[in-house]
């Protein structure tokens, strides 16, 4: 099950790295059920089971700090027992879950006066986050136009779009990735989410590099937004993915190579602000 759930994690690449966490984290939950001999037996179960799901996605900042937390939470509780350890587990899990889905409510919850202060945003990929930031923003402000980029080659700016279109008071344009330079200067502010921030880089959707670096070039100020678990210190190395080229081109590349990676990386200097569940960081 935890191999079949690796396997899945490896291939979400239309999902939120917070969805991809919690999905990693419920698949443990197996391993609460199983019988083994001893602790220790169990607990090396649990880290290489926690390994295998971090290695299915080793871009994903979140998947690696909550698989990480439960794998220490349970190894500081020194259990006596087999049945002590999985309890520990268990709590474990839905602390990790919760903290995710709390964190992204409360990063919407920050960032909704700052995106209701404009008239018109720009977004590229897609983020669960942003869009819950936006539909709180247009309470307060009654309506907001919102150009979406595709985000090529998997145009997961066509799902933000549709999900953004349901939304009352949001007035939405779906443009090509190249145009998007071209509408900035229509823009109040550039809103994107966050795969991840590691040493002051700022992971994402490929096509969020240039599209901040257009933005600062032009004046329009480019805000972040996600949990601070998704913000990492120490301890994590990000690893870009190179996505199949039959996402770029279903005929065979004859006498040349198709690259594509699945995320840049975005100099947080070039970003007006950072927002999560614990705190607006103005750059």
């Amino acid at each position: 099950m935890i191999d079949e759930t690796a396997a899945k994690i490896a291939d979400m690449q239309t999902h939120s790295s917070s969805v991809v966490a919690i999905e990693a984290a419920q698949a443990l939950r197996e391993l609460t059920t199983a019988e083994f001999p001893t602790v220790p037996e169990y607990k090396r179960t649990l880290e290489r089971n926690s390994n295998a799901l971090r290695r299915a996605n080793p871009s994903h900042a979140s998947l690696h700090n909550t698989q990480r937390t439960i794998v220490e939470r349970v190894d500081a509780a020194d259990a006596d027992t087999v049945a002590q350890a999985q309890s520990v587990t268990v709590d474990a899990i839905e602390d990790v879950v919760d903290a995710i889905e709390s964190g992204k409510r409360r990063a919407a919850e920050r960032a909704a006066p700052v995106l209701s202060d404009a008239d018109t945003l720009l977004t590229h990929d897609y983020s669960t986050t942003v869009i819950s930031s936006i539909s709180r923003a247009v309470e307060d402000s009654g309506s907001l136009h919102v150009y979406v980029t595709e985000a090529r080659p998997r145009f997961l700016g066509r799902k933000m779009a549709r999900r953004l279109a349901e939304i009352d008071g949001v007035d939405t344009t779906l443009v090509v990735d190249s145009a998007g330079g071209h509408y900035l200067s229509a823009c109040d502010r550039v809103v994107v989410g966050m795969d991840c921030i590691v040493d002051e880089v700022l992971y994402n959707r490929i096509g969020t590099y240039p599209l901040a670096a257009t933005a600062s070039d032009v004046g329009v100020p480019v805000t972040s937004i996600g949990s601070e678990a998704k913000i990492v210190d120490s301890g994590f190395a990000f690893e870009n993915e190179q996505r199949s080229p039959s996402e770029v081109m279903l005929e065979p590349a004859e006498g040349f190579d198709v690259a594509n990676p699945a995320y840049d990386g975005t100099p947080v200097r070039l970003l007006d602000s950072v927002i999560t569940d614990e705190q607006i960081r103005t750059l």
